[in-house]
């Protein structure tokens, strides 16, 4: 028998059957919704007389529109009020389990379900957001999907799609310290671009990922999408199983370790075949940071910002736009670059370790005078963790605002967002144009510990200075 990958044992565990379209029915094991892209999918419901076909599969939290510094309804913002509405209502008609704010376990999805062990490995996960990809750290193969696809798993637990290749990224090294998984992701993107995985499943593996919490490998996954990848996967191992004992909805007892023999089963044979094969090594990476429009356009801590004879003709209308809207010159160094705001949050790195990383920095010193700077933990669970360790008070000690669970200003839409020209030092996953709020808004990327390193500053700098 062929050996095979991951990606190809989950997917064929789950084939309902191969449609004329030349597409798989695939049964979706696990929906989780927020409120911006199901009230369309619950109305389209509604209005064909469907009920939720496997409400025990889904789950429903709320992030993106949630203020992160008063979260008792109603909110302010009418329209952000309506989807809070329409999430509380739609879960109590349809029988779904929602995790609110009073329930103590809200937070941003992509953390929320990891942490109560709904999130495991071998498989299907789906959710009306692009960053599912998350999920694939334990072994899963995890879509982002469309209100309509919402729409479609909600009334038959299943999804329509074209089977993906397999790119297999085999990450060798040790990574230096300063430099964390966010760096690592940030220069795979610039190695294979934000077009790269298109058609792709990205597996990634090797000892630099074997070494990896699972809070990191998370971090990795969560940006194989910006990479062009439709999902991201790491196979299931002892760190993994670690995780998940005791999580509220893991398997107990006897049938955890049942499960193990399962979870075990689905990770890549050591023979298998993938389409295209990438090795890293991790070496020589430095702290990364974006300079430009979109993931890709990134570089070490040290370098300068491409210089207009160093692109290629492809490249050149692109960097042209993003040398006019980030308001840097070709050939600039990245290091010392003003900065306005800084967020520390999101479902890249708004977990516990990514906190416990930034304190480290900022403990005992103060945010630059004209920096303003928030913190704002994944969820209830994080928030409470860090409170109980004091972190809390070491980033409000230092000037940072601790705020509620939230997406907050990773794509700003609830109150939180830039302001005019603000340049962000954000520990998010995009730095498209006008993503945290503002059209003119500018936005680089980095990891919490560089990110707290800029708000001490005032500006880019290199992190390793204080290590």
């Amino acid at each position: 028998m062929a050996e095979k990958n991951l990606f190809q044992k989950v997917w064929e565990k789950h084939t309902v059957t191969e449609l004329p379209t030349g597409q798989t029915q695939l049964f979706i094991g696990l929906h989780l919704i927020h409120e911006v892209t199901s009230p369309q999918a619950f109305d389209m419901l509604r209005e064909r007389g469907i009920k939720v076909m496997h409400p025990e599969r889904t789950f429903a939290t709320i992030d993106h529109i949630i203020p992160t510094k008063d979260q008792e309804r109603p909110y302010n913002d009418s329209m952000a009020e309506a989807m809070a509405a329409a999430i509380d209502n739609n879960t109590k008609e349809f029988g779904i389990k929602f995790f609110d704010p009073k329930s103590k376990k809200q937070g941003v999805v992509h953390i929320v379900g990891p942490e109560l062990g709904l999130t495991q490995p071998g498989m299907t996960i789906c959710c009306g957001d692009s960053h599912t990809a998350t999920h694939g750290a334990f072994g899963s193969i995890a879509f982002g999907i469309g209100t309509t696809q919402v729409r479609d798993v909600l009334a038959t637990q299943c999804l329509a799609m074209t089977k993906l290749k397999v790119r297999q990224i085999k990450v060798k090294g040790r990574l230096q310290k300063g430099v964390y998984a966010k760096d690592l992701i940030l220069h795979i993107i610039r190695k294979l671009g934000v077009n790269g995985g298109l058609g792709y499943a990205y597996e990634f593996t090797g000892e630099t990922i074997d070494r990896m919490t699972m809070e990191e490998r998370m971090t990795v996954c969560n940006m194989a999408i910006e990479g062009g990848a439709r999902c991201g996967y790491m196979n299931p191992d002892q760190t993994t199983f670690d995780y998940l004992k005791g999580r509220e909805y893991a398997p107990k007892d006897m049938a955890f370790a049942k499960a193990i023999e399962y979870w075990k089963s689905v990770a890549s044979d050591k023979d298998a075949e993938f389409d295209d094969v990438v090795e890293i090594d991790v070496n020589e990476i430095e702290p990364t940071v974006t300079w430009g429009i979109n993931p890709s356009q990134a570089i070490g801590i040290s370098e300068n910002v491409p210089a207009a004879d160093e692109i290629s003709d492809e490249e050149k209308k692109s960097f042209e736009r993003a040398y006019e809207y980030m308001g840097i010159a070709p050939g600039e160094p990245i290091s010392g670059t003003k900065i306005d705001v800084v967020f520390i949050g999101s479902c890249t790195n708004g977990r516990i370790t990514d906190f416990r990383e930034a304190s480290k920095i900022i403990k005992g010193k103060k945010v630059a005078s004209e920096i303003r700077a928030i913190a704002v933990p994944g969820s209830h669970e994080v928030a409470e963790m860090a409170e109980e360790e004091g972190i809390d008070k070491i980033f409000t000690d230092a000037g940072f605002e601790w705020r509620l669970p939230g997406c907050s200003m990773c794509l700003a839409m609830n109150p939180d967002k830039l302001v005019g020209q603000e340049r962000s030092a954000s520990t998010s996953n995009r730095n498209f144009i006008g993503r945290q709020g503002s059209p003119t808004g500018r936005t680089v990327l980095m990891s919490p510990a560089m990110a707290a390193y800029a708000a001490l500053k005032g500006k880019i700098a290199d992190v390793r200075e204080v290590l």
